[in-house]
């Protein structure tokens, strides 16, 4: 896809993936101010499905069609992926761990990327520089969850919990961005991206439903506020701009998203809401800052 595109339509892509750089960075305080009356999976359901109908409604009355039937359990697949799994897993870990801690952890998704890509057929095969950012970046959260892990007690069975529900979302999107630049079905990039938003409100909403969710949903100004952000500004918005970045931009540039969004979390936690901040997760994320450099090290092919 990235290779076929016009210079006009790289330079919109690289517009629109510094605007996901922007805005996602955003959505973990977003996400955490939600939780305060919303559930989990409510908070997802609930955005994408209004986001992704908005989305899709607008294209078509601009005239496109909507897809064919015959592709919609491919998009119901991308849904599930990139938001049940992806989405839901950083909302979900989000109960139990600080929004910097979340948005650090996440950081991790272009190493999935890289992982995945190594295993598909025609994808770019692991090289030894890139094992090694692998193996520096899995130090990197070691060093910044360890110790946490390693107290014991509930605090520390609650960071690991939100650890491995980061892992599954870091998995989810990684599988489901590699399926949907080889498999997604054909329509326009901004369709695909509102259908993807319907489906994958739809099957956080059941998830939230058979959760039993709904009784324990309840709205303020404070989490109202962030869901209306995080609906308009970090699905219609910014998901929008993934999808048209990765239509026509590698994934290996488009992942590096990963670099900016934690730095921006970090700061709005430590600053709106008191997380902590110390040297030991400085250079915890220095470290997985480091490993997606080298992972992110373009080497010709032997």
């Amino acid at each position: 896809m990235s290779g076929s595109s016009t210079p006009r339509e790289r330079r919109r892509a690289l517009g629109a993936w510094a605007a996901v750089c922007v805005i996602w960075g955003t959505t973990y305080l977003g996400i955490k101010l939600a939780l305060t009356t919303i559930p989990p999976f409510l908070i997802g359901g609930l955005r994408y499905t209004a986001a992704g109908a908005a989305l899709a409604i607008a294209r078509r009355a601009a005239g496109e069609p909507l897809p064919s039937r015959h592709t919609w359990p491919g998009f119901a697949l991308l849904g599930l992926l990139m938001f049940g799994l992806g989405n839901g897993g950083v909302v979900w870990a989000e109960t139990w761990v600080s929004s910097g801690l979340a948005a650090v952890i996440i950081a991790t998704s272009p190493f999935w990327m890289v992982a995945v890509e190594a295993f598909v057929p025609g994808g770019e095969r692991l090289r030894p520089l890139q094992v090694a950012g692998l193996v520096l970046g899995f130090a990197g959260i070691l060093l910044l969850v360890g110790p946490s892990v390693l107290q014991g007690g509930s605090s520390g069975g609650r960071v690991l919990a939100g650890v491995l529900a980061l892992q599954v979302a870091c998995a989810g999107w990684a599988l489901g961005s590699s399926y949907g630049k080889r498999h997604a079905p054909r329509t326009s990039p901004m369709m695909s991206a509102g259908v993807q938003m319907l489906t994958g409100g739809v099957i956080m909403l059941v998830a939230g439903t058979a959760l039993g969710d709904w009784p324990r949903l309840r709205f303020d100004a404070t989490s109202l506020g962030a869901l209306v952000y995080l609906t308009v500004a970090g699905s219609l918005a910014a998901f929008a701009a993934y999808v048209y970045a990765l239509a026509h931009l590698p994934v290996s540039m488009v992942s590096l998203y990963a670099y900016i969004n934690p730095i921006i979390a970090v700061a709005l936690g430590t600053a709106l809401l008191g997380e902590p901040f110390d040297r030991r997760m400085a250079l915890g994320i220095g470290v997985i800052l480091a490993g997606l450099a080298v992972v992110s090290i373009r080497q010709p092919s032997a």
